[in-house]
């Protein structure tokens, strides 16, 4: 006997690696309930992802290899990552689009960038449509790169989003039944940019409140004050910023523990210019133990819908600074739990950390809060509100 509802999920990062990726994790345990027969569609998945006691009921289909490696490495499309990476989505969208005409599911969830193809199917075949947006809009997004390559690589940006992914992707915003974004933040950047006369949803991603939590032991607040950071070091995340920042509060004022990687030459010459003369450690991998050495963690950030550093630094025990910029300004109670600061201000960013050394023995208080407030709003328990909006 068919399932109530046979549902297609269409993904274009790994689940459960990276931020994107555990965006697509959460999704699959949002679908993947009694009742649903949930099919997934995408480049698969992390190898230690889910965990056998966590593993949903789910149907994988593996997206085949998109752009070759020889294209990728020996052509000019290495210095055009924004054309690579659309290239690559388009590839896994058009065959996702094949595989779920043949399934016939009776709706579809769908990430921006992979899901056009698909969304056109469903339009034919009256099936609804759920459109998931990681991060504001997609001009906005643009917008940022744009103008922090210009301003600090002094050359145009040809990264992503190209122009082509931007015009795919507002396509996608047009023909989506439902749009689900994670924040207010990115909620109210869709409408700003003109996404008008359709439902957006917010719901709350989920965090791993049992695989991220307060160090038992924490460190002594003596010598410097210790500060973790933890994203890809790119323009969009704004690292620049806390790296003049720190030269602002001189070689004895912090020391910096920063897990992530430079993906583009510019973003690698800049940070190594900008670094020069700093105390910090910089290396990627797991960022639990950064979490467990530090006492603040900072996320300058230029544009970001849902930034899981943030959830799990607080998660952790850690009160934050974060930027306007971003839905995680929605997390902080200012004062109590962390620091909201405009975007792209290195001089505002400094006095916050500033203030978080006046008031370095009241910072585990600080955590315990940040803590307590992300059990309350982003355990696995908000999940249900978005399972009920999607099969209502």
């Amino acid at each position: 006997m068919r399932p109530v509802k046979r549902a297609a999920l269409v993904y274009g990062a790994p689940a459960g690696v990276g931020g994107l990726g555990v965006q697509v994790a959460n999704a699959i345990q949002g679908l993947a309930i009694e009742g649903v027969e949930l099919h997934a569609f995408g480049p698969g998945r992390a190898e230690r992802w889910p965990p056998p006691d966590e593993a949903p009921r789910i149907f994988w289909h593996e997206a085949p290899a998109g752009i070759s490696r020889f294209k990728a490495h020996y052509t000019p499309l290495r210095w055009r990552q924004g054309r690579l990476v659309f290239e690559n989505s388009r590839a896994i969208a058009s065959w996702a689009a094949e595989q779920i005409a043949r399934l016939e599911p009776d709706c579809c969830y769908l990430f921006t960038q992979v899901g056009l193809e698909s969304m056109k199917w469903a339009e034919r075949a009256s099936i609804p449509t759920v459109l998931e947006s990681p991060n504001g809009h997609i001009r906005n997004f643009r917008r940022v790169y744009d103008e922090e390559s210009a301003r600090w690589c002094g050359a145009p940006f040809h990264g992503h989003p190209n122009a082509a992914m931007v015009e795919r992707v507002e396509d996608e915003y047009l023909l989506a039944g439902r749009i689900r974004v994670s924040s207010e933040w990115s909620r109210r950047s869709m409408l700003s940019h003109g996404v008008t006369g359709k439902e957006i949803g917010v719901f709350e991603q989920p965090v791993n409140l049992s695989r991220y939590t307060p160090n038992p032991c924490p460190p002594r607040g003596e010598g410097r004050l210790r500060v973790c950071y933890v994203g890809s070091l790119d323009l969009r995340k704004g690292f620049v910023y806390l790296l003049r920042a720190a030269k602002m509060l001189g070689a004895e004022g912090i020391e910096l523990d920063i897990v992530g990687a430079t993906g583009d030459p510019s973003s690698r010459k800049l940070f190594q210019r900008e670094s020069a003369g700093l105390n910090l450690r910089c290396a990627p991998g797991d960022p639990r133990a950064a979490y467990q050495r530090a006492e603040l963690f900072v996320l300058p950030t230029l544009e970001d819908g849902s930034p899981f550093a943030v959830a799990e630094a607080m998660s952790s025990g850690l009160p934050v600074i974060v930027t306007e910029c971003c839905g995680a300004a929605e997390w902080v109670r200012p004062g109590e739990s962390g620091w909201v600061v405009p975007g792209g201000d290195a001089e505002a960013l400094a006095k916050a950390i500033e203030d978080a050394t006046r008031r370095r023995k009241e910072l585990r208080a600080m955590g315990e809060r940040a803590r307590h407030d992300t059990e309350r709003r982003a355990g696995l328990h908000c999940l249900a509100p978005l399972r009920e909006w999607i099969f209502e």
